[in-house]
């Protein structure tokens, strides 16, 4: 069994990467130097300095502690600061990693009645005044098939826009932008001098003087940029609040369960409230589902792993039965139910593939803190608002008391649902993440099937005795071959031989042609 990252928050950095710039995280969160201090643009900003012992090194600038809400917050407890998108604050102790306690900049001294100015806010949702990563129109580490998905909401219009990081430049953006119902794409390319361009006829000192130019005038772009794209993913915090970042067994009196949102072998999973401010999911466990010693062991592990693509874990009720595990919400419940609801009258393969790549990319980040699922699986996958699809129970099965028909018993009394598990897994209790690999096989086989059982017919026991002698699931119907060869590659009868999830995400990210001829040349439109 893989062990607790310690690098529990390096997810941070696709979103926050001035959070982590010039410092090692080991370090508290007050030694950040602001990477836009002087210019009012990181664009403008100096490299780190190489600070030698002779003569002695200068003291560093003052940081700059003004931040700006890049979006909305509701105050969770009296002990919390809300506050709206663009909202100014001073953050005035930044040592708890996720929480900070800031105060909020009145305009002119203006206060509404009852208005709170002090309390604790979620680090995720404010960046540096100032910086790049304040300004509406920058979506940090986006891919671009993000972006385009972003974009053509409804709720975006021609022009609408953002900026990104290059995925193959370092130092280097991309600007996406809305074309009627496409998206086109350009390299925001930087000469020695520093100064930035799409087409070397027109540089520029920085970004903000970049988007300033081609929102007055297309000028070779496809249109002139519109309004920023609006962001439809609102970050989940990684905590229910400051008071729970490390005691998390909650007061079960705390929580309102609202909706039955499903059941299955262990319990239900419920839509809730907590403290009456916060939506959440409630999974109510069966007495005698698992030792409450044994998941304790296991929470602890998961709580501390954080990707945007996996459900976070808030907090637990175990003094009591029945024992309480309480997430973040995601409204459209499992991926299983989601698939076979809609049966191909909405879901196409872009869709499908999108699916794929977004669990892929999770399980990449528990491949890298050598964690391992052992039961990922459609039914395991959950789904929220605007196409977001994240990972979650990983790490259960091996707390779980498994009693059903459709898994098999292997050696120490685990039970497994052999359908999804790898042969090795099934014949010597070997788990891997090459194991959850062959599992992410079959959840491809569920999502291009719409939620088809494996195997269809077969018994756990049989299917084993098909593995052995090389039968695997043929080709679905309306499964591209390309697709086929990677449920293919993730069930090779080697473990070594099957590919890691870092290479099926990027695969899947790169379906379709994503090559350097999907970028738009501003020359081309210029007369």
């Amino acid at each position: 069994m893989g062990n607790c990252c310690q690098k529990h928050c390096a997810c941070l950095e696709h979103y926050l990467p001035w959070l982590f710039s010039g410092r090692s995280r080991d370090k508290p969160v007050e030694t950040i130097s602001n990477p836009s201090a002087g210019g009012g643009s990181p664009d403008n900003s100096v490299g780190p300095h190489n600070l030698g012992a002779d003569p002695p090194p200068l003291p560093p600038p003052k940081q700059n502690r003004k931040f700006v809400a890049l979006f909305d917050y509701q105050a969770r407890t009296e002990e919390d600061l809300g506050f709206q998108t663009g909202d100014k604050l001073e953050v005035l102790d930044s040592s708890q990693e996720s929480w900070w306690f800031a105060k909020l900049l009145v305009e002119n001294g203006f206060v509404k009645p009852g208005q709170k100015l002090q309390g604790y806010i979620p680090a995720n949702y404010v960046a540096p005044d100032q910086s790049i990563e304040a300004k509406p129109w920058f979506f940090g580490g986006f891919k671009r098939a993000d972006a385009e998905k972003q974009l053509l909401c409804p709720e975006n219009q021609e022009g609408a826009f953002l900026i990104r990081s290059s995925e193959s430049q370092t130092g280097e953006f991309s600007l996406s932008v809305r074309d009627q119902q496409t998206v086109k794409h350009y390299r925001i390319k930087r000469l020695d001098n520093g100064r930035f361009y799409v087409t070397k006829r027109k540089t520029f000192q920085n970004l903000n003087a970049f988007v300033r130019h081609y929102s007055r005038s297309s000028d070779g772009l496809c249109v002139k940029l519109g309004n920023p794209c609006i962001k439809t993913e609102v970050p989940a915090t990684y905590d229910l609040s400051y008071q729970t970042v490390d005691q998390w067994e909650i007061n079960r009196d705390s929580l309102q369960l609202l909706k039955k949102l499903g059941s299955g072998q262990f319990g239900e999973v419920w839509e809730g409230l907590w403290n009456n401010t916060t939506p959440v999911a409630i999974k109510t466990l069966k007495p005698g589902s698992m030792d409450p010693k044994d998941f304790l062991r296991e929470a602890q592990i998961m709580k501390n792993l954080r990707h945007p693509k996996l459900i976070q874990l808030y907090a637990v009720c175990t003094l009591e039965d029945p024992i309480y595990i309480i997430t973040e919400l995601m409204r459209h419940g499992s991926l299983l139910e989601y698939l076979q609801n809609d049966g191909g009258s909405r879901i196409h393969l872009p869709q499908q593939v999108d699916m794929a790549a977004q669990v892929a990319s999770g399980m990449a980040y528990l491949e890298s803190q050598n964690y391992i699922h052992r039961d990922l699986a459609a039914r395991n996958v959950l789904v929220g608002d605007h196409n977001v699809y994240k990972v979650a129970d990983f790490g259960l099965a091996r707390v779980f008391k498994l009693e059903n028909e459709n898994v098999y018993e292997a050696k120490h009394e685990t039970k497994l649902p052999v359908k999804w598990t790898a042969p090795e897994a099934i014949r010597s209790n070997k788990f891997s993440i090459k194991s959850d690999v062959w599992s992410f096989g079959i959840l491809l086989f569920e999502i291009i099937t719409y939620g088809k059982m494996p195997y269809a017919g077969l018994m756990g026991f049989q299917v084993l005795q098909k593995l052995d002698q090389g039968y695997r699931i043929p080709q679905p119907l309306k499964c591209p071959q390309e697709l086929y060869n990677i449920m293919l590659q993730c069930w090779s009868a080697e473990p070594k031989e099957r590919p890691t999830f870092e290479t099926l995400h990027w695969r899947l990210e790169d379906y379709y042609d994503m090559d350097s001829t999907s970028y738009a040349d501003a020359n081309t439109f210029i007369k």
